[in-house]
């Protein structure tokens, strides 16, 4: 079997660089280079992310509702809203529907968890969770829409920057 050898070509061996001397670490002095944030876009929630973030945040303001003000369902309202915004403006675009689907299931985990029990047992249970849906929909209603809003508006915006991008 016979095999290849490639050939240098004549004139080619002058025009190779030569390495340089090894050099010991302490005498290299390598100049510090400033740490200089990189141009990263904003950083993304995925669809897990933007569930998770929404039900730590429904619970703990739960908790905290129930704590301070008796389940009044004020302080979980106001929460679940700033929230809803956050986790709408926050999740990447492919994940855009997970925001307002995750949304109302923490809602109404919180209120299971922390609203009012009207009886002994489950039944109890189903029940308080019923009507602190009932009295908090406004709340319910509020951030749903909003999460919606802010969801439809960068679905949109998505939709014409592509369009644009291709012409």
């Amino acid at each position: 079997m016979e095999y290849r050898t490639s050939r240098a070509q004549p004139g080619t061996e002058r025009n190779m660089a030569l390495p340089k001397p090894a050099r010991s670490p302490e005498t290299v002095v390598r100049p510090a280079r400033p740490v200089t944030p990189t141009a990263r876009g904003p950083q993304r929630l995925t669809a897990i992310g933007c569930g998770l973030l929404l039900l730590v945040t429904c619970l703990a303001a739960g908790a905290l509702d129930s704590l301070l003000f008796d389940s009044s369902g004020v302080l979980l309202g106001l929460v679940y809203i700033a929230a809803s915004f956050q986790a709408s403006v926050k999740v990447r675009s492919s994940d855009l529907a997970a925001a307002p689907i995750s949304g109302p299931i923490c809602f109404a985990l919180a209120l299971l968890f922390f609203g009012p029990d009207l009886g002994p047992g489950w039944g109890g249970h189903v029940i308080g969770l019923a009507e602190a849906l009932a009295l908090d929909a406004g709340w319910l209603f509020a951030g749903t829409g909003l999460s919606v809003a802010i969801v439809v508006a960068r679905h949109f915006s998505l939709s014409h920057a592509r369009k644009k991008a291709q012409f």
